[in-house]
């Protein structure tokens, strides 16, 4: 009888390459994306290479690179990344356009991580952002010391945290409450119309309401404006006052 060939063991599959394996779930139950793919947002071209070339050797991988905030956005939805990092300050205002696009981006992508750069602290829009939940930075780029810290924050955000700036959160803790924050739009109209000096009957006109309903509105506002009756203060007067101060 002729001797049998051994058979020949199948080769061992090759590991799949880096870009299609699955991420590794942390021991939060957040995923751990191997080579965290980065849609990066900054108008300033020596800072942004700088950026590319940083995250290049932590093993990011910028996916795309722009200088505005609509470009910010239009990048976010060809390559939905794994995160992104904006400046604040963009084309073509140069006041909060970034940061207003991180929100805007939050909003239509919930659980999107985002980390935002600047300069200083723009509170309204920080405070939004903030609030949009979990996986969110705001870091401070003059107080950005240690490389290998600003990585670990861009990690952090990415596995669900928030990292702000302490300078942030002070700023936040300690700015002015906005007295008119408790009045619906339809108060605030009415409010508005009062500063112009008009009357409960002028008020009924310009909104096609009745009087009845002015009045309960007016009510409604000296409450909430924490202006109880008195026999030495006009109500509407301080009203006003305190409608012209929360102006911006």
């Amino acid at each position: 009888m002729p001797a049998l060939t051994p058979a020949t063991p199948p080769p061992t599959p090759a590991p799949p390459p880096a870009a299609s394996r699955p991420a590794a779930a942390s021991a939060s139950g957040a995923l751990s994306v191997a080579s965290p793919r980065v849609v990066l947002a900054e108008d300033g071209v020596l800072l942004r290479e700088g950026l590319i070339g940083v995250l290049g050797r932590f093993g990011f991988t910028v996916v795309d690179a722009v200088g505005d905030a609509e470009q910010l956005i239009t990048a976010v939805g060809a390559h939905e990344p794994d995160l992104v990092i904006t400046d604040i300050k963009m084309p073509p205002d140069f006041r909060d356009e970034g940061l207003r696009a991180a929100v805007r981006l939050r909003q239509d992508r919930p659980g999107l991580p985002v980390v935002v750069l600047s300069q200083y602290v723009q509170e309204e829009y920080a405070s939004d952002l903030i609030g949009t939940g979990d996986g969110v930075g705001y870091l401070l780029k003059d107080r950005v010391a240690d490389i290998e810290d600003f990585v670990a924050a861009l990690r952090n955000v990415l596995a669900g945290g928030t990292v702000v700036d302490p300078e942030v959160v002070r700023r936040l803790l300690h700015r002015p409450r906005d007295p008119l924050a408790g009045l619906s739009p339809r108060e605030r109209e009415v409010l508005g119309l009062i500063a112009e000096g008009r009357s409960n009957s002028s008020i009924a006109g310009a909104l096609f309401v009745s009087e009845t309903a002015v009045g309960k509105h007016v009510g409604n506002i000296l409450a909430k404006l924490g202006l109880p009756p008195t026999d030495d203060t006009n109500r509407r007067v301080m009203a006003v006052l305190t409608y012209l101060g929360a102006r911006p």
